[in-house]
């Protein structure tokens, strides 16, 4: 007797659907998983074995083909267990198959009958739901991550038996409530009321936060470059419900989503400088997201940048100017969004004291220059606002007044934002980093100051073409902040001070 359960299966960020044929026939007591399955969807059958019989059913003693359909795609994963499980029941009468065919299935199994939880629930579900699957029978663990989409009926089941029972009929599940998405209020550690002093840094910081600019924070030890780095997540507007069902996506394969539901605020990541090249951009058998893509929407932080190995801060440089990353691997190939915000901080010298005022440096100069070069000039040029910090004063350390707080910046950056959203509503685009170069001659009108400066500062400070065209940008989101139409010659000069470490530490542009 034949059965057929639908599933699904994964490619990088996009579901399709998997038909689970399953075949009893009498015969030598035989069991085949065909259609490409990996070695996990091999091992299936030991666990569907033992969840049969420990879940007290009986598992017929004849020959069963599992075909996974279609069968020239590679099927990965344990998402086939559940599935898998109940077409063998259904194909020897223990559940109904008409019932059994109007769900799509998905779920590990354990050895006692268990249904465990799995990854990529959501790209799953919204694939199915586009396609007009329903109806969906899941791990209790992912029932809140399903429910997000509106018009699925999601039921969770925590054993085979309660699969088994509810599509005979004989017990009522009770279907995941419906998650409606909202922006929640959070609390950060780090807030911009707690940073003493660093005045001009803050407000790079904030220009750089509105219009998601890549930012680099040179300083000495102590000045408080993690502190600000760490404090930018309290300047961000509120996730949209569109950001936050992308972000949950991408945590949702890598199966680094907490508590169930949609991500709920922008995504903070700081690697370790040991990081590896394949976890920072992605890669492993299976092709998943990295660090570039777990931060889309959100911040990458990478502190002791030159720390980093060279071909991982290289292979940042794709990403930074094209917003994706594709993974490639011999058995996988899968296209990730990568729009984050790169904050890079880093000490001027190996020591940390170089232009220090208070500590001599004790480096030569070619350990200094040799420790800096480890920063390319093409992934230095894709960085926009270069920001140096000193020690703080005693004074504003001592001080019992507190900075501006967090939520009066997010305020105005927020309101800069907007302005960029209505702007680019039609553009495919959000922010003013996102600019072509034909989009920047369409929406940064210079005016003559502006022009004039721009000039005369070209050839002073030997800029790439890439660098006129991010300066016009940070220049243009200045603007918006400033409540400018055009780019004024003063927002152009603001702009030019964020790249005046480029001559003084690496000597160019």
């Amino acid at each position: 007797m034949l059965a057929r359960i639908m599933s699904y299966g994964l490619s990088g960020l996009i579901g399709y659907p998997v038909t689970v044929e399953t075949d009893i026939t009498f015969g030598a007591a035989v069991y085949e998983t065909v259609g490409l399955p990996d070695n996990a969807v091999k091992e299936s059958k030991q666990r569907v074995h033992s969840a049969i019989i420990n879940s007290g059913f009986s598992f017929p003693n004849v020959r069963i083909v599992v075909n996974l359909a279609p069968a020239d795609i590679r099927k990965e994963g344990t998402v086939y267990d559940l599935p898998v499980a109940v077409g063998i029941l259904a194909a020897s009468g223990e559940v109904p198959q008409t019932a059994a065919q109007n769900w799509m299935m998905l779920g590990e199994l354990a050895l006692d009958g268990s249904v465990r939880g799995i990854t990529g629930v959501l790209p799953m579900v919204i694939d199915a739901r586009e396609r007009g699957f329903t109806n969906i029978i899941l791990p209790a663990e992912n029932a809140r991550e399903a429910a997000v989409i509106k018009g699925i009926t999601v039921i969770p089941v925590g054993s085979l038996t309660d699969a088994a029972l509810f599509l005979r009929g004989s017990k009522v599940i009770e279907p995941q409530p419906y998650s409606k998405w909202r922006a929640d209020e959070h609390t950060y550690d780090s807030d911009f009321s707690m940073i003493k002093g660093q005045q001009a840094a803050k407000r790079a910081a904030e220009v750089a936060t509105a219009g998601n600019h890549n930012i680099l924070l040179i300083g000495t030890p102590g000045s408080g470059k993690t502190m600000l780095a760490r404090s930018i997540p309290s300047i961000l507007p509120a996730l949209t419900n569109e950001e936050a069902l992308e972000i949950t996506k991408i945590h949702s394969i890598a199966g680094v989503l907490k508590g169930g539901g949609l991500v709920s605020e922008h995504p903070f990541r700081s690697p370790h400088h040991s990081a590896s090249l394949p976890s920072l951009v992605g890669g492993g058998t299976k092709a998943l997201p990295g660090e570039i893509s777990l931060a889309h929407y959100g911040v990458l932080f990478l502190d002791e940048l030159p720390e980093f190995s060279r071909a991982a801060l290289e292979a940042l440089r794709q990403p930074l100017e094209d917003g994706f990353v594709t993974v490639t691997r011999a058995s996988a190939k899968a296209q990730y969004p990568s729009d984050f915000m790169l904050v890079a901080a880093m000490n001027p010298c190996p020591c940390g004291n170089y232009g220090s005022k208070t500590t001599r440096c004790r480096c030569t100069q070619f350990q200094i220059e040799r420790y800096r070069n480890r920063i390319s000039g093409p992934l230095l040029d894709r960085i926009d606002l270069h920001i140096e910090m000193t020690e703080v004063a005693y004074d504003d350390l001592a001080s019992k007044q507190d900075g501006e707080p967090s939520s009066v910046v997010r305020e105005r950056v927020s309101n800069a934002r907007r302005v960029q959203r209505e702007r680019f509503k039609n553009e495919g685009i959000l922010f003013n980093s996102q600019m072509s170069a034909l989009q920047i001659k369409k929406y940064c009108k210079l005016d003559h100051d502006a022009e004039k400066l721009l000039e005369m500062s070209f050839a002073k400070l030997n800029l790439s073409a890439r660098a006129y065209n991010r300066l016009i940008k940070v220049a243009r989101t200045i603007s918006d902040m400033a409540g400018c139409a055009t780019v004024s010659g003063a927002a152009i000069a603001e702009a030019l001070q964020y790249r005046s470490l480029d001559s003084k530490y690496w000597g160019n542009n």
